[in-house]
């Protein structure tokens, strides 16, 4: 077994300890008081309803169900504590309130055991708020040591691998988890609002579109076809889009296969959303408005503390080009950069490397990511990207050689990606064909032409704005978490040796 923290017994008294859990276990088998066999326990309160309530519970009869976390035993009358989804509570277990049988039972019980208990909510003489027990029975027996209590799970790479045990013992981890899926709820009500239905698209296709990254590969037998797994939801939403449905969104799961940072997992959860009859403008409208209500709706404020920074969603987002940016942090006026030539020296100059496949445009990208990203703390919308780098973006009317698209940064992170959609199907098939002219040149990540996609154009598609929001990486700024791994409840891990814990 893997070392848990730094401060739990020896390797040999776990396993002695483990045993003597496994023979309590036998002997209440022995004894018919199997507690697998407890199918169910009726639970009317939870800890932290008691407390926020305790004037009016003060007296009354209560049944809870939680964890024993912490135990005292002091002769005739001894102390718990148990633990349920919004907290803990103090149990008072007296052996002449719930008899002599049960409470040896109870003095038997282990720190880990799952019990249910019934009382009256009462105060103690130093003022804990507390359950009077009357009744008390175990639900399930468990049989491993959790980690000691004051250090809690300290091995990072286990905490990640063991969740369960992660959020047993880390309340901030599991109030991350919660926080995590009124974010997700709350995005929906507020798109449900707006107008817009959820929808659900195909996780398995012949042609992983939609973004530039490396999809995962697999073989569906039935058919005895290949087929990739998705890395966007975008081209299957742009369809409906055609099909009449107005607005629509998902979130859902997308696979990228890729490397993996504190920023990426392979597999991550997106929302895309589309919207008839509206541009990239439309877009940052809808997604500022939707960054405030979901702060104020999950967390009640929109000024957040991130990494030591304020951040305050509830002053109008910043607007700025990506030419205007790379001008004001590097100096560099791409405007008047005409040639794929100059481009290259002023990389040259600047240390930036580029690929044989790269152009003018991805020049620029390649500056921002550099010079730029990291001074972008408060919540900044960066405008118009050069084609190069965006296949299914309308070009800008008086630029052509940018787009209609903005990417949200905040605290030098990336969060939303939206365009104005090309509805214009020769258009899209010459930035296809264009894509790959890039995978012949060993660029993996390129699009492939999608014939049933520019079908779905040709019948015709309005004028539409789109945006992708990455939601593990909302749920990191709302919580104020480091990694990406801190907010996937089962992210990405490198497999262990068989016997590894």
């Amino acid at each position: 077994m893997s070392e848990i923290t730094n401060n739990q017994p020896p390797e040999q008294d776990i396993h002695q300890l483990m045993k003597v859990r496994r023979e309590k276990l036998a002997n209440l088998q022995e004894a018919g008081k199997d507690p697998f066999h407890v199918n169910k326990y009726e639970v009317t309160h939870h800890s932290k309803e008691i407390k926020d309530n305790f004037d009016e519970l003060i007296g009354t009869n209560a049944s809870l169900a939680g964890r024993i976390m912490a135990k005292r035993v002091m002769g005739k009358a001894s102390f718990c504590n148990i633990q349920d989804l919004p907290g803990n509570i103090q149990c008072y277990v007296a052996r002449d309130s719930i008899g002599e049988e049960a409470y040896s039972e109870f003095k038997k019980y282990d720190v880990g055991d799952i019990i249910g208990i019934k009382g009256e909510v009462f105060r103690t003489q130093k003022g804990e708020k507390s359950i009077h027990v009357n009744e008390i029975i175990l639900l399930s027996k468990s049989l491993k040591v959790l980690p000691e209590k004051y250090h809690g799970l300290v091995n990072t790479d286990l905490r990640y691998r063991q969740r369960y045990i992660d959020l047993i013992m880390n309340d901030e981890v599991k109030n991350t988890f919660i926080k995590r899926s009124k974010i997700i709820s709350s995005i929906r009500r507020y798109l449900d609002g707006q107008g817009f239905m959820e929808v659900e698209t195909p996780v398995l296709t012949a042609n992983a579109g939609g973004a530039a990254a490396r999809p995962f590969e697999t073989h569906y037998n039935a058919l005895d076809e290949d087929v990739k797994l998705r890395i966007s939801l975008e081209l299957y939403l742009k369809r409906l889009i055609v099909g009449g449905l107005e607005r629509v969104y998902e979130i859902s799961r997308v696979f990228r296969n890729e490397g993996m940072s504190t920023r990426h997992n392979p597999e991550f959860t997106m929302m895309e959303l589309y919207q008839a009859y509206t541009d990239y403008y439309g877009m940052m409208e809808l997604t500022e408005n939707l960054f405030r209500h979901v702060a104020l709706d999950v967390l009640g404020t929109t000024v957040i503390e991130v990494g030591g920074n304020s951040i305050d969603f509830g002053k109008p987002f910043l607007r700025i080009t990506m030419t205007e940016a790379v001008k004001k942090y590097t100096g560099i006026d791409f405007d008047t950069v005409k040639t794929f030539e100059e481009a290259k020296k002023i990389a040259d100059e600047k240390g930036i490397h580029y690929e044989k496949h790269h152009k003018k445009g991805d020049i620029l990208a390649l500056l921002f990511e550099e010079f730029v990203e990291e001074h972008l703390i408060q919540p900044t919308f960066i405008l118009d990207h050069p084609i190069e780098i965006t296949p299914l973006a309308k070009k800008k009317t008086d630029k052509p050689e940018l787009t209609e698209r903005f990417e949200l940064f905040i605290v030098g992170r990336e969060l939303a990606n939206a365009y104005s959609e090309l509805n214009d199907p020769i258009d899209q098939r010459e930035r296809f064909m264009a894509q790959e002219e890039l995978r012949k040149q060993g660029d993996a990540a390129a699009n492939q032409i999608d014939e049933d996609f520019l079908n779905a154009l040709e019948i015709g598609m309005p004028p539409t704005g789109g945006i992708g929001i990455g939601i593990d990486r909302l749920v990191m700024l709302m919580t104020n978490s480091p990694a990406i791994r801190d907010v996937i409840l089962f992210p990405t891990m490198k497999s262990v040796d068989k016997g590894s814990q």
